[in-house]
């Protein structure tokens, strides 16, 4: 009978492993995007593809809105497989000094520009999200970035003096803002909105895409078109848990992510042009910023990096002789 009954949960475990192997691989892809952002569009894009194209094999679920943390946790997450997924931005210059290199404010000039650095560069950062714990799937994008805030319009750096600034978790943003005069504090982008309408900060610098998806449009007088940073994004995984998977999953997952690239840049363009309508149609004031002073005070922050960095000048160079097609 001992026997009989061992043979039987036997059979039971390898039905339920069979059935588990049919129902294929669930996958959990949370990110801090509200509802009509670049992120949603750009992470509902990815699973669209994944679910189609590994029908049966992997399902990719995803979380918008910060519901599975807040980009630092979702981060942690990754590492204890907790998260399956992630679409960190600036908070990469916090894995690895490497990545600082897109808070280095006007570097990247324009979309074509960032596919040639990418070209070029991948490896470096790929190296640096592995030695991390992390792999870059692909690479996405949260976009050029402006400031909003409630006390006045931003024409140059000086108009930014004793601000509130939100900035993310990046070391080099928040460099670059003290450098401009304003007083920046890092705060989850989750928290924003509600530290804008209480006063807690006077403003925050995002693409137009996060301004009106977060609604920030309510919050805030001011919108000042400085396009001071172009942050990419990041379809980040976790390396031992990538790895683990079969060859044509992550061939799969890797081809999905380049198809959601060109997806995201073409989605970003669109957005550019008619949520500055929106935020407009708020009752926002808007001016477009003297780049030129912006760029004249921004000279300390490159040296900075270059000193600080390892390879950080040649980073610099390699990223501003891109800047022209050959």
């Amino acid at each position: 009978m001992r026997i009989i009954a061992k043979l039987l949960a036997a059979t039971a475990i390898a039905g339920l492993a069979t059935s588990a192997t049919a129902a294929g691989i669930t996958m959990k892809f949370g990110h801090v995007g509200a509802p009509g952002s670049l992120f949603e569009a750009t992470v509902d894009n990815f699973a669209e593809c994944v679910n189609t194209t590994l029908a049966g094999e992997v399902e990719i679920q995803t979380f918008g809105s910060s519901q599975l943390g807040k980009d630092k946790e979702l981060l942690q997450k990754l590492k204890l497989g907790q998260v399956d997924f992630a679409l960190p931005s600036s908070v990469m210059s916090s894995v690895d000094d490497s990545f600082g290199i897109f808070e280095m404010p006007y570097i990247i000039k324009d979309r074509d520009h960032m596919r040639r650095v990418q070209g070029v560069m991948m490896d470096k950062f790929q190296a640096a999200a592995n030695a991390n714990g992390y792999q870059i799937v692909g690479l996405a994008e949260n976009g050029f970035r402006h400031i909003t805030n409630n006390v006045r319009p931003i024409n140059l750096p000086a108009d930014l003096e004793g601000i509130k600034l939100r900035t993310p978790n990046g070391v080099w943003r928040l460099k670059m803002f003290q450098e401009y005069g304003a007083n920046p504090t890092p705060m989850a982008f989750s928290d924003v909105f509600t530290a804008l309408q209480t006063g807690v900060i006077d403003g925050q610098e995002n693409p137009y895409a996060q301004i009106a998806s977060a609604k920030f449009q309510e919050v805030q007088k001011y919108l000042s078109i400085t396009g001071h940073v172009y942050t990419p994004a990041y379809i980040l995984a976790s390396k031992k848990k990538l790895d683990a998977l079969p060859a044509n999953i992550q061939t799969g997952l890797t081809d999905c992510a380049n198809k959601t690239q060109d997806f995201t840049y073409e989605k970003a363009a669109e957005l550019e042009a008619s949520l500055l309508k929106v935020i407009e149609e708020a009752g926002v004031a808007v001016n477009t910023a003297d780049k030129d002073a912006f760029i004249e005070a921004s000279s300390p922050i490159y040296k900075q990096f270059a000193e600080e960095v390892e390879g950080g000048q040649e980073m610099i160079d390699t990223v501003l002789g891109l800047a022209k097609a050959n």
